[in-house]
């Protein structure tokens, strides 16, 4: 069972999440659906309860809690509103770049302000030919003197309009060592923000451009060395981005299942509740089905990640089967509510527009595919999961079950083609 990984404190912080986005989100989310436009206000509100901290070591004001914490919260807000969960899903990807590349003073500047929510965080990998295509990246920094000047767009990027602080992945050279990554704060000249697109769903989330045109920055920005560009980007996308993705998923599920059980309680067909026709009890039991399966590979999967043992495998295949599975679910939700399901005065519409948004990022289903093939052929040899576990603090390494705290990194970079090479092939 799912609660086998789970301790009195995940229960507890699940209460809290759950009491927050019931009380405050739910009723910003029919304005959100109406509007399109982005929701900062209650973004800044989530981020002020320090759950954008939760991976963030206690020594920078943070909770120190972990990754399987970190899905509690991006679950329960996700029940409630998919675009929500993907806004702290997406600030997550931004916090891990300075948690594993940021020097002690960049991390000393910007932790604590990111675990009180005073400053939401980005990463900005993809461009609008470069997705999985990772080496593919034209967006150019260029040494002079102290500062780089910064040259290029970015796409796609997850809090693109919320953000403060933004993790760049820029060109500085050749190859797959001419990548290096830079925090780049919203602030600075030089640095603009394309126009927000409304998109199919996930209304409220901002995924947007960023553009550079001559964006100059202090050379004490750079994350880590230069030639560490790559790494960034695809430990990210392994390690950070498929959890948080999953988690988002696995909260539009646990709301589909809600809402059609529900839905199934109060309509009547035959003089008898929908609950009482086989057909219908047959569609509910695969969506349970599909849901517990995707709820255990999910805590699976981010409680190895806690405890810095491999889990490449685990993450991929929790990516894969909770998008697949959620897509699947809504889909049936759609077919027992008909004709009723394709009105927005019900919520499963929206479900299963938000679904899709999980689809691509940090790799689509084709790509987790692959990837798991190579596993099974031990063709990869790469475990990202245990590399970057090495260079976590001492006490987030502790393995018993008292002390689940770990360092976190991830990506939101979405993969148009499944099957593009990616920057690990070929950097091989």
């Amino acid at each position: 069972m799912s609660d086998t990984y789970l301790e009195e404190r995940h229960h507890q912080l699940r209460a809290e999440v759950r009491a927050f986005a019931e009380s405050k989100v739910a009723p910003r989310v029919e304005d959100m659906e109406r509007t399109r436009a982005v929701e900062i206000e209650l973004a800044t509100a989530i981020a002020r309860q320090g759950w954008i901290g939760v991976t963030i070591d206690p020594a920078y004001g943070g909770m120190g809690a972990g990754h399987l914490a970190k899905t509690i919260i991006i679950e329960e807000l996700s029940r409630i509103s998919g675009a929500m969960g993907a806004m702290v899903q997406a600030s997550q990807l931004g916090v891990a770049k300075i948690l594993h590349f940021g020097s002690e003073q960049q991390k000393r500047a910007w932790l604590p302000r990111v675990a009180d929510g005073s400053c939401l965080p980005t990463i900005a990998v993809t461009e609008p030919e470069a997705g999985s295509h990772v080496l593919g990246i034209q967006m150019t920094a260029r040494r002079e003197g102290r500062h780089y000047v910064l040259n290029g767009r970015k796409v796609y990027v997850g809090n693109s309009h919320v953000g403060d602080l933004h993790g760049v992945v820029a060109r500085t050279g050749e190859g797959s060592k001419g990548l290096s990554a830079f925090l780049v704060e919203s602030r600075t000249p030089g640095f603009r923000l394309g126009p927000q697109r409304p998109a199919m769903g996930l209304h409220g989330f901002s995924f947007g451009e960023l553009i550079f045109d001559k964006c100059m920055i202090p050379a004490a920005n750079l994350l880590g060395r230069e030639g560490d560009g790559l790494t960034v980007a695809y430990s990210s996308s392994v390690l950070y981005g498929r959890p948080n993705l999953t988690a988002v998923s696995l909260g539009i599920h646990q709301a589909v299942l809600d809402e059609t059980t529900r839905f199934c309680g109060e309509r009547r067909r035959y003089n008898k509740p929908l609950t009482d026709l086989a057909n219908i009890k047959l569609r509910l039991g695969r969506i349970q089905s599909r849901l517990l399966l995707a709820r255990l590979a999910a805590y699976h999967a981010v409680h190895l990640l806690d405890q810095g043992l491999p889990c490449d495998t685990e993450l991929m295949n929790a990516k894969l089967v909770n998008v697949e599975s959620a897509l699947e679910s809504a889909r049936d939700a759609m077919d027992i509510h008909a004709a009723c399901g394709l009105f927005t005065d019900r919520p499963v519409e929206r479900f299963l527009r938000d679904a899709h948004h999980i689809f691509a990022p940090a790799g689509t289903s084709d790509i987790q595919l692959l990837r798991l093939g190579e596993q099974a052929l031990s063709q990869s040899t790469e475990q990202w999961s245990t590399r970057f576990a090495a260079s976590r603090p001492e006490q987030q390494r502790r393995a018993d079950a008292g002390q689940l705290a770990s360092a976190n990194l991830t990506l939101h970079t979405p993969i148009r083609d499944g099957t593009a090479p990616t920057a690990e092939q070929e950097a091989r």
